[in-house]
């Protein structure tokens, strides 16, 4: 009797038992499923282009009702909010609800919403903006923001006015923008004020017998601002110890060669035994501010600095960084650090804002205090959140207002948003040796990107595709932002415009005109409709 009661104890036990594997399994399954599909989509948009039909997947049929329930939702979600449409890839989401304070927002990288009746606005990363993939023509009710926190050599084009002024919000590294990122690569105030690296003054003089006054740490070498060439002629009149590719003359420890080494506390505190350190930005710009300058004041090192030259607004103190602006050349600059290096009283005024743990600088303070996402904190939004919330915001505002039958609040960006000037290159003295990419590509790269910005301030000239009976294409001022109506007011007849109108009749298939970008000319292709080149220009 006490056999059997065992055995059917011991076959409950595995009964119960294959329950339970058998539920994890199928969860296992589920998941996998929604990771592939997700996989799957992320894949078809590697190009630039949404997947429009996905082969059929056979699968269980409470999987199939699952994933029939999850479509639903999106579906009924997209319904309900406004669309925030993300040209670029850059979150992955094909579909998710954004609360962003009192407002809801539909957020999705499906470009198959380019035409969805609630799809209020596209949302531009940066680096990927080109100008033959664009969700054109371009509607009236059709919002387009940018979000550029990166550097100008990843995408020229956007710092031209005739692009820069086609989005309605921005987010940049320009305190002049909707969404500032200026402070994009500084914690807090406290991070500044540490002195966890800090190495006393008189440990960094005693250390001066091995080491250089000054370091130099790029691997990025010969960018736009022509740093490499400024701190190779600075050689020959100072000491540097440079560690990276560019230059290089001291090798860093094996085990900190690499990019993901440059957050690494060892590779911090070789750095912190230094007295100065040359904090070079790639690019020339207006509060396009980097690690490169607030690494040396949280390690307790004095920045040289050349890059933005708004840099003075953004200091902590008064005296905290050595400004090459302000020294006409290497050889001046040189002479005035050896004497900070032999001087601890001078040099220590570099550094007494950061051992009182005082920051005088008010603007600086503010824009820390006020900005509305965190730089490594969980405990707040990140910068890519607070972007699609402030659009989805700004949407909401003129939902409400058109409600009232109120006027629209149309916002709009400006050249201060983002500001670069050309590239231009050092020439110190005519023995001195003098790279060519500067003037092999980066300014070539610049002006190219220039006729670009031209080309693309027409985008609005041929939307309007409606042939007058003397064969000439209007303006839609309706669908076109006001900056650059002047510009694009009408495409001229054939003989007029030496050419600048192309029939098109390879792609019957397409019902909507499509943006066509040869290198030269830039024009728009319908079927069965004439078509205005921009201005039938060569640009």
């Amino acid at each position: 009797m006490v056999r059997i009661q065992r055995r059917k104890l011991l076959a409950s036990c595995l009964c119960v038992t294959a329950t339970v594997f058998l539920l994890v399994t199928l969860q296992v399954v589920v998941e996998l499923g929604k990771f592939e599909r997700k996989k799957f989509k992320n894949s078809n948009l590697k190009d630039g282009h949404a997947q429009m039909e996905e082969e059929p997947i056979h699968l269980h049929p409470l999987l199939k009702r699952e994933g029939l329930i999850l479509n639903r939702k999106k579906t009924l979600a997209a319904d309900s909010y406004p669309i925030m449409l993300w040209w670029s890839p850059l979150t992955g989401e094909t579909g998710r609800l954004g609360q962003c304070g009192a407002d809801t927002c539909f957020f999705t990288i499906n470009r198959t919403y380019l035409h969805h009746h609630r799809t209020k606005a596209f949302l531009f990363y940066g680096t990927d903006f080109n100008i033959d993939s664009l969700p054109l023509p371009r509607k009236a009710h059709h919002d387009w923001a940018l979000f550029h926190e990166e550097s100008p050599k990843n995408n020229y084009k956007l710092f031209h006015q005739p692009v820069i002024t086609l989005f309605n919000y921005t987010a940049t590294f320009s305190r002049h923008s909707h969404l500032p990122l200026t402070t994009q690569y500084l914690e807090g105030t406290e991070v500044l004020k540490s002195l966890r690296y800090l190495v006393p003054l008189q440990s960094k003089n005693n250390l001066r017998k091995s080491l250089a006054p000054l370091v130099y740490v790029q691997s990025d070498c010969d960018p736009p601002s022509d740093r490499d060439s400024y701190v190779r002629e600075l050689m020959t009149y100072i000491e540097v110890d440079s560690y990276g590719e560019c230059l290089q003359n001291k090798a860093l420890p094996q085990q900190l060669n690499g990019p993901a080494s440059m957050d690494a506390g060892d590779f911090y505190r070789i750095l912190a035994q230094y007295k100065f350190i040359l904090a070079f930005e790639n690019a020339v710009c207006d509060d396009y501010i980097t690690e490169k300058f607030w690494r040396p004041l949280k390690l307790g090192v004095v920045p040289v600095y050349y890059g933005s030259p708004s840099i003075a607004d953004w200091l902590p103190s008064n005296r905290s960084a050595i400004l090459v602006s302000e020294f006409s050349h290497p050889r001046e600059l040189a002479s005035y650090i050896q004497q900070l290096d032999h001087d601890d009283r001078l040099y220590q005024a570099y550094i007494e804002w950061k051992l009182k743990g005082e920051i005088s600088n008010q603007r600086l303070l503010s824009a820390l205090r006020e900005r509305k996402w965190g730089v490594q904190d969980i405990k707040q939004d990140n910068y890519i959140d607070a972007f699609e919330c402030m659009v989805c915001s700004k949407v909401w505002d003129n939902i409400r207002l058109q409600e009232k039958g109120l006027p629209l609040k149309r916002w709009k960006a400006d050249i201060t948003h983002l500001s670069c000037p050309e590239p231009t290159a050092f020439a110190f003295s005519p023995l001195a040796p003098r790279r060519s990419s500067l003037r092999e590509m980066w300014i070539p790269s610049f002006q190219q990107s220039k006729k670009e910005a031209q080309a693309l301030s027409w985008l609005g000239c041929p939307a309007c595709l409606h042939p007058s009976p003397q064969n000439q294409c209007f303006l839609n001022t309706a669908t076109f932002l006001p900056s650059t109506q002047d510009l694009c007011s009408r495409c001229t007849s054939l003989e007029q415009t030496r050419g600048s109108f192309t029939k098109s009749m390879e792609n019957e298939e397409k019902t909507t005109p499509h943006l066509v970008w040869t290198g030269k000319n830039l024009f728009w292709q319908a079927p069965d409709r004439d078509c205005c080149r921009a201005r039938g220009e060569t640009v």
